[in-house]
């Protein structure tokens, strides 16, 4: 007889290995093995019902790694499944870093099983302090779709920047150092990178030239005609490319350019959709002055339910932005590491939100100054990461209590 049972389920895209152990770790059965699709889960259901039923267990709690989109169909279909049983069942998401870690612990001594992976996850579950997933938390899954994929497309987006910033080295490599144009990415600065060699720069006249940028620009540039001097004295230092390479570099370099804007197009459209989709979540997280809709819907998102994390510390941790101690007797470093083992996408967007209220928000501009002073190495990076951590204080206020932002009451 087993008071209760611990379920693990190691999932891939195929298949799902499944351990279920009773509360001295006891394995219950042989290590089975299902299609990951609907006909599988229902029989994976049914051998989980009658390992309750045949150990008359008074509780079932079954543990599956949140990896990727592996997992939702089947953690959806548990957790429906199993809210029809007379049994009391639980299912917990793990964090694959924490089964990860929790692995090392058997070291050489681990279980003879081919789910070895499965077996891992039923003992973590087993050893408890884990949060079940609750349907509350499919509110904000949407919008964590559409907010992972915002920083994949920027994360592209950075990439493609970089190699035409390569590129054009070797078209016009004076282009960057003068930078005549404070955006190189703009559209008068993309204008005049696709239709313009330096060659026809240098012999274009000065007041051609300020018609062309202007005409790209809209207008809107304060002094175009000291950018065309700019860009008149780049060309002239300019190197001039080998002409076999001329025209390959200048097809990888446009094609490059236009991935570049059709990913602006595409960040603009995706912005547009995630505002919508905060809209119909609860929220004041926008309340605060300089965080806006974008990283307020990344954080929320990532966060799910408040309730989740007993305090901002814990909160914290789970972000990634804890930071590791190097102490030797009466030295203690100034310098020290971020952890960054916690969920990227919630750093990446409370790092963001940060970077925008140290510019747009005067407490939290108070506060980056007083970091940014305290060191003389690596002091923007460190001072952005600190208000970042500030703000998860802020953040779990504001989420916990349901309450709109008032300024240093809240810090």
């Amino acid at each position: 007889m087993a008071q209760v049972i611990f379920a693990g389920i190691d999932i891939s895209a195929l298949k799902c290995d499944l351990v279920c152990l009773d509360e001295q770790g006891r394995q219950l059965a042989p290590a089975k093995s299902f299609a990951n699709n609907r006909d599988g889960a229902s029989a994976l259901v049914e051998v989980l019902d009658k390992l309750v039923n045949d150990f008359n267990a008074q509780q079932l709690h079954i543990g599956l790694e949140a990896t990727s989109v592996y997992g939702i169909h089947l953690r959806d279909f548990l957790l429906d499944a199993l809210s029809l049983k007379e049994y009391p069942a639980e299912v917990y998401e793990i964090n694959p870093v924490m089964v990860a870690g929790f692995k090392k612990a058997f070291g050489p001594r681990r279980p003879k099983t081919d789910a070895m992976d499965a077996y891992v996850i039923a003992e973590r579950v087993r050893f408890g302090h884990l949060t079940p997933y609750r349907r509350d938390s499919m509110v904000t899954e949407p919008l964590r779709q559409l907010t992972r994929l915002r920083l994949h497309l920027v994360e592209l987006l950075t990439a493609e920047q970089n190699r035409a910033l390569n590129l054009l080295f070797l078209k016009f490599s004076n282009y960057h150092q003068d930078k005549p144009f404070s955006r190189t990415f703009g559209k008068a600065s993309l204008a005049v990178l696709q239709e313009l060699s330096p060659d026809e720069l240098v012999a274009m006249p000065l007041e051609d030239l300020v018609d062309f940028i202007q005409s790209h620009a809209k207008n809107r540039l304060a002094e175009p005609s000291e950018i065309a001097k700019t860009l008149k004295q780049a060309a002239r230092r300019a190197y001039r490319l080998n002409p076999k390479m001329l025209e390959a570099c200048e097809v990888a370099l446009s094609l490059t350019l236009q991935n570049i804007d059709h990913l602006k197009r595409q960040l603009k459209q995706l912005d547009r959709v995630i505002t919508r989709e905060l809209e119909a979540i609860p929220q004041t997280l926008t309340t605060v002055k300089g965080l806006g809709p974008v990283s307020a819907a990344g954080i929320i998102a990532e966060i799910g339910d408040i309730k989740r994390f007993k305090d901002q510390a814990a909160l914290a941790q789970y972000a990634g932005l804890t930071w590791t101690r190097y102490q030797s007797g009466d030295f203690d470093a100034e310098e020290r590491r971020l952890t960054k083992s916690g969920n990227r996408y919630l750093r990446y967007y409370l790092v963001q939100a940060a970077n925008s209220l140290r510019v747009h928000n005067e407490e939290y501009k108070a506060y980056y100054q007083a970091k940014y002073r305290e060191v003389t190495k690596h002091q923007h990076k460190r001072a952005l990461v600190l208000t970042a951590r500030k703000l998860v204080r802020l953040v779990f206020a504001l989420l916990s209590k349901g309450q709109i932002y008032k300024g240093m009451v809240m810090g």
